[in-house]
């Protein structure tokens, strides 16, 4: 894609949950995931990103635990929790139909008014 594009206020919770679903990441980790799944189109300061997984694990939607680090540091790795995993369908499942909603108003043509 080569530009970045602007979070949607709401979308981090998200993009977090995903990228931890994946695979347990660390802080850092979790970055360079939601980077590599958008297409380097999504990223995110790590100002905006810790806050947020400890929202998110104070809500029980992500577990952490200490372990070593591909560099051989202690870093914290967040897991999904079930209620995790619930609310990641959710959440998808509202963004799919809100992405369906704007694309057919988007389309529509002075025909169908």
């Amino acid at each position: 894609m080569g530009k970045t594009a602007d979070l949607l206020p709401g979308t981090l919770d998200m993009l977090i949950l995903k990228a931890v679903s994946l695979k347990p990441l660390h802080g850092y980790g979790v970055l360079l995931r939601i980077r590599q799944i958008s297409g380097d189109a999504l990223d995110i300061p790590q100002g905006s990103l810790y806050p947020a997984l400890y929202r998110l694990e104070h809500r029980g939607l992500i577990a952490a635990d200490w372990a070593q680090s591909e560099n051989n540091r202690r870093a914290k790795y967040y897991t999904l929790t079930a209620a995790g995993h619930r609310r990641l369908r959710e959440e998808t499942a509202g963004w799919n139909r809100l992405v369906s909603a704007i694309g057919a108003a988007l389309n529509t043509t002075p025909d169908e008014v």
